[in-house]
């Protein structure tokens, strides 16, 4: 897929079951369709074959488990909190797709019992001796993952505990290191666990960029010899070793103060960076990773606020004056970076492309319009929290998309026969994206021309924004020659 799923992936051992693969490639369908670009790094880390735990951050809800498992070819087992096993028809669907229940204390206990029946065998159940005696009421859990471990499976675990919204690793939990210590006691050598990191460009915008990376597999080795002796010291020290590992594929700087300065430089100077790449460096849009560009800016900003914090300072304090313009005069930074950098050329020939597309467009957002608008508004409503909205928003669209297509296609049937029905269909995805990259454009000029049109009437405003603007580019520049002279080797 040219914008959807990117990656090398390692090759596939074994034909996974049918429900599952149907699954995977539904899900990948509609992850295409959701994320202008999926960008896979380094998954033939995971191993083709043999046992491995996937330890992955958990940013953005259900989509968390649909991408891991759209971008590796083998099935992946994820541990799921028992409370979902308690509806019967979603416990079965779970059981299918290979969903392994974790059971927490506020649990109902029936559904502990019922599926401790349908999971767990004589030759399943954990000895009573060794480290791992009395470390974990959850007996059920660790004696289906180990039976899962020794079948070779993938099993995918978020150490985090919840979701968040947090673009930094949150403190991991233990049982991720205690599953793998004890199952490295009773199977040494065969377990690899490998980090896993989910970075979201936009998480809740349609249309984004997502990038999955693996790391390299975490040794457990090691720890065996202190997990006999002491396990508590030795599943503390794991804890941080798988924490560590997580954090170095993940998009984040260390601290929240940090983090938000680091925001705000990318809002303002990554648009300069591009521009930069693409006319000194000769890259193509394509060739520019944002991600790579949003962790040399974290590194950047952590860099500086390590050796010289008040300079880090002042930028923070020019960035709010100059958010705080824009939000007096109801502007985006990408507005004013329209108007500082315009180019003539391209946006006349933006113009011809938009009188060319106007009817496309008009088709397809009037085909489009309701499944499009839906998804969104159930989104809004429903979302408790900011990581909840991209999962209903998506599974909202998995509904909605198909029950309007097919209603206007049986409309067009009954009018026009099922030709005209079938190329109907047929039009409907493509011209439904066109309308989407042509009401984005659309936007972006609607924006420049009331720009232009304020300039008119505020023009020492005007003056006063540029120049603040202008201001903190001249610093960011020394920012990054300073940068990078004293990190020789580093670059953005």
């Amino acid at each position: 897929m040219s914008n959807g799923l990117r990656g090398a992936a390692p090759p596939a051992p074994a034909r996974m079951d049918r429900f599952y693969a149907a699954v995977r490639a539904v899900a990948r369908f509609w992850l295409w369709f959701f994320f202008k670009a999926a960008d896979v790094r380094h998954a033939d880390r995971v191993p083709a074959t043999g046992p491995v735990l996937l330890c992955i951050n958990h940013p953005n809800n259900l989509i968390d488990s649909l991408l891991v498992g759209a971008v590796l070819p083998r099935k992946v087992h994820y541990l799921a909190t028992a409370a979902l096993f308690k509806n019967a028809l979603v416990a079965r669907l779970l059981d299918a797709c290979g969903v392994i229940p974790v059971y927490r204390k506020d649990d109902d206990v029936l559904a502990s019992r019922s599926t401790r029946r349908r999971t767990a065998s004589p030759s399943q159940e954990p000895s009573a001796g060794g480290p791992a005696a009395g470390m974990d009421r959850n007996v059920d859990t660790f004696a289906a993952c180990w039976a899962a471990f020794d079948r070779g499976r993938v099993i995918a675990i978020y150490p985090e505990g919840t979701t968040h919204a947090e673009t930094r690793v949150q403190r991991i939990k233990t049982g991720a290191a205690r599953i793998a210590l004890d199952y490295e006691a009773r199977a040494p050598g065969r377990l690899a666990v490998v980090p896993v990191g989910l970075s979201f460009e936009a998480r809740k915008a349609f249309r984004g960029r997502v990038l999955v990376s693996f790391g390299e597999p975490v040794p457990v080795a090691p720890y065996i010899p202190a997990w006999y002796r002491e396990p508590a010291k030795a599943v503390d020290a794991l804890t941080t070793a798988i924490q560590w590992a997580m954090e170095r594929q993940v998009v984040h700087v260390e601290r929240i103060e940090t983090a938000a300065v680091a925001r705000a430089v990318e809002e303002i100077y990554r648009g300069e960076l591009e521009r930069e790449l693409r006319d000194e460096r000769g890259l193509a849009p394509r060739q520019i990773d944002p991600f790579r560009l949003a962790r040399s800016i974290a590194d950047a900003v952590e860099h500086f606020r390590e050796r010289e914090p008040e300079r880090v300072e002042q930028l923070w304090q020019r960035l709010q004056t100059y958010r705080a313009l824009l939000a007096a005069y109801r502007l985006r930074d990408e507005t004013v970076r329209a108007r500082a950098t315009r180019e003539p050329v391209r946006r006349l020939a933006w113009s011809w492309r938009a009188v060319a597309g106007l009817p496309l467009f008009a088709y397809g957002a009037l085909v489009n319009l309701l499944p499009y608008l839906v998804p969104r508004w159930l989104a809004r409503r429903m979302a408790r929290k900011e990581t909840d909205y991209a999962t209903i928003r998506l599974l909202a669209s998995v509904v909605a998309f198909p029950v309007f297509w097919s209603l206007e296609t049986w409309l067009v049937w009954q009018l026009a026969g099922v030709r005209w029905a079938l190329a109907f269909l047929a039009s409907l995805p493509v011209t439904g994206l066109i309308a989407y990259r042509y009401q984005v454009g659309a936007g972006r000029l609607r924006r420049q021309l009331r720009f232009g049109a304020w300039l008119l009437t505020h023009r020492q405003e005007a003056r006063r924004l540029l120049a603040e603007r202008q201001a903190i580019l001249e610093e960011l520049e020394r920012a990054k020659r300073d940068y990078l002279a004293a990190t020789k080797g580093s670059s953005f």
